[in-house]
């Protein structure tokens, strides 16, 4: 049974940092592709940021560019979310999710619909 558990959210100032883990299980680490989404209330899921896990690639949405950064430990099967220079507009709850890095791949990094896999969301509050 595949399992992705986030942790790491909370309560931070514009200008800090945070970073959210997700932890995961029941899949062959090195053939996924995993991402983080993040919603705000009122607004669409959106795609943050993804990595193929067996190559390493990365990507980013333009609003996070230069601010956060996406890792994997492979020994402990888990993906960070380093998040720097925070802003109220970062707010939300963030997920992450995974799938097949060729699914990945063919429809699109950011397409919520291609992703099979979700946890169950940990909340970020950026605000003074």
């Amino acid at each position: 049974e595949v399992q992705l558990v986030e942790s790491g959210g909370g309560l931070v100032q514009p200008g800090g940092s945070l970073r959210l883990s997700c932890a995961t299980s029941g899949f062959t680490f090195d053939d996924y592709a995993i991402a983080w989404f993040r919603q705000a209330p009122g607004k669409e899921r959106e795609g943050v940021a993804v990595i193929a896990i067996g190559d390493g690639v990365t990507r980013y949405a333009d609003s996070v560019k230069g601010r956060f950064t996406i890792s994997g430990d492979n020994a402990r099967n888990t993906v960070y979310l380093q998040m720097n220079s925070l802003k109220p507009e970062d707010t939300g709850v963030y997920y992450c999710a995974a799938d097949w890095a060729d699914t990945i791949a063919s429809m699109g990094v950011f397409v919520r619909e291609a992703y099979d896999y979700w946890g169950q969301g940990t909340q970020v509050t950026v605000s003074s």
